[in-house]
């Protein structure tokens, strides 16, 4: 398996012979250059959306319209999705497992917002949410955009995921402290991999915080398509 950070709040994940881009990012992202986009997306096999803010969703229709291939997400964006913007799309909800080519998909709670932008001003669109994975004898959390919440108690209790990819950068998120504190908590992780973050100046642009408070755990900095091999 591998896990490849695409910059800001955007993985590539290879596993399973499928390739999922969860929130991939490439129109106007602030770290991902643009002769990279093309080999960012090489391959993929599903779009995995975890909400509708416009640094996630971006380039989920132009991808899944060139790439011909399904958004998987939250049941009511996709429902309207597949209903008026001819794509195909997967859509379920949090406590379903849909299965992904031999890649079991579990959406799970997230505390956040979701909306997108009108004429009129911002319209909800669906909820966020956050997903574990389960492939080749791994479990992830992937906690989509989110604060710490009670929640992560019986999703690390239930799905005991070994791996956890934390949005971490603060502000609009937990920080790299609070996610510390939220793992250490809740989990028991043996490898955290911090994302959403080094992108503006107004997030984190370290995950020292995040590694000094989890001394016993595997922090993984990642860096811009260099593939974490689990």
């Amino acid at each position: 398996m591998k896990i490849i950070w695409l910059g800001h709040g955007s993985l590539r994940i290879e596993t399973s012979g499928q390739v999922l881009l969860v929130d991939p990012w490439l129109t106007d992202s602030p770290v991902l250059p643009l002769d990279k986009q093309d080999e960012a997306v090489r391959g993929a096999t599903h779009l995995i959306l975890t909400h509708a803010h416009i640094d996630h969703v971006a380039d989920m229709l132009p991808l899944a319209r060139k790439l011909s291939i399904p958004i998987v997400g939250q049941y009511d964006l996709m429902s309207h999705w597949g209903a008026h913007e001819h794509v195909d799309t997967v859509g379920f909800n949090k406590g379903g497992t849909v299965d992904l080519g031999g890649v079991q998909l579990t959406m799970v709670n997230a505390v956040h917002s979701s909306t997108m932008a009108s004429e009129t001003g911002p319209l909800a669109a669906g909820s966020e949410c956050g997903y574990i994975l389960r492939a080749e004898g791994r479990t992830i959390y992937i906690s989509g955009d989110t604060d710490i919440m009670a929640d992560m108690d019986w999703i690390g209790d239930y799905y005991r995921p070994d791996v956890g990819i934390l949005s971490a950068g603060g502000h609009f998120t937990m920080d790299m402290k609070a996610a510390a504190y939220a793992a250490k908590r809740y989990f028991n992780f043996k490898t955290v991999i911090p994302y959403h973050y080094r992108s503006f100046p107004i997030l984190e642009q370290s995950a020292k915080d995040l590694a000094e408070g989890l001394p016993d755990v595997d922090v993984i900095e990642p860096e811009i398509l260099q593939p974490i091999e689990l």
